[in-house]
């Protein structure tokens, strides 16, 4: 079972100098997975239901898009567990004028499928046919390792961080953690949310990419785009009508790339009992532009404390992981 779907890039897809946003194509690409989640998740009898987006893997945006071209997005479901389903997505840049295509993003993303009925309900996922017995067993190595990372990370980030809308410049130094620092409130209404009232993931990866574009920008003062998305982990449902923040800081800068670690916590306002609480975590990695598209070195970052260094080794170990396994990739392909 496959979807393709596809939309000409508007001008208020992009930034002021014509490249697509990150969350634009996030979006697009969970708008795919969505789609042919849910769709598999129907075809069984028994309740009905809809799959909400519960992980994202890393997604290197391997070329830029601009306005005026043509995103197809394809979605495929790869792997399916008793209550969760893996669907691979790769997204082709088209120039209508010239007819030229390339591939600018690959995504595996992974969905739960909760009734309509009882929307705390999860639902069986029926069984997929796959081509051979090894690539199933590759695919049930992919969900546990998932699995156990977003244990891990849902652990790690279980703390809310305090929102900055806007930095204190008069106090902070550039290039600093708190200079570039970053948040946005956004109320949840209908038209973010799914059939069941919570918010597309799509919608948060917008916002997240958003912010996380505003630090590297306050941070460089260049033109920016998103070279790659670490995993995003959805740890809780959010509920239309929620008060969301969220909030961005920069964490590792290595000559060509910066990494801003992102948090998205969601407030209930007519539900206040239920306090506030950490909905989504994700590391985004942006690069610097000239005018003319070409890399320029990032501005290194000045540390304060403890707490900012720690952060920054663990980027730099992050870094380093993602740059090997680069390589690792393009020597197997070769």
């Amino acid at each position: 079972m496959s979807v393709t779907t596809a939309r000409i890039m508007r001008p208020d897809d992009a930034n002021i100098v014509g490249n697509v946003h990150g969350g634009t194509i996030l979006k697009m690409i969970e708008e795919a997975g969505c789609i042919i989640g849910t769709r598999h998740c129907n075809t069984q009898p028994g309740d009905r239901c809809a799959a909400q987006l519960a992980r994202v893997e890393r997604t290197d945006f391997l070329y830029p898009m601009f306005i005026g071209e043509v995103a197809h997005v394809s979605a495929e479901i790869t792997y399916a567990s008793k209550h969760s389903v893996e669907v691979q997505v790769h997204v082709m840049s088209e120039n209508i004028l010239t007819g030229a295509t390339k591939m600018t993003n690959r995504a595996a993303l992974w969905y739960v499928p909760f009734s309509l009925e009882d929307v705390d309900n999860v639902t069986e996922v029926p069984p997929i046919k796959y081509a051979s017995p090894g690539q199933e067993e590759e695919g049930k190595k992919r969900y546990e390792a998932q699995k156990m990372e977003r244990l891990e990370t849902k652990e790690r980030n279980g703390e809310l961080l305090m929102p900055v809308s806007a930095p204190d410049r008069t106090t902070k130094e550039p290039y600093t953690v708190g200079f570039s620092q970053s948040s946005l409130i956004h109320l949840v209404g209908p038209s973010d949310c799914t059939l069941h009232g919570f918010v597309h993931g799509g919608v948060t990866m917008k916002l997240m990419d958003e912010v996380a574009g505003i630090v590297a920008a306050r941070h460089c003062k260049t033109n920016i785009v998103t070279a790659s998305v670490d995993a995003i982990n959805f740890h809780r449902k959010i509920m239309k009508g929620c008060v969301v923040t969220v909030s961005g800081r920069a964490t590792f800068a290595s000559n060509k790339s910066m990494e801003i670690e992102v948090f998205v916590d969601a407030d209930p306002l007519i539900e206040a009992e239920k306090g506030k609480y950490r909905a989504v975590t994700a590391f985004f990695t942006y690069i610097s532009l000239d005018k003319q598209g070409k890399p320029l070195s990032i501005p290194p970052m000045k540390l304060e404390g403890d707490g900012e260094q720690k952060r920054f080794e663990d980027g730099k170990m992050r870094y380093l992981q993602n740059k090997a396994k680069r390589l690792a990739d393009k020597e197997r392909q070769q």
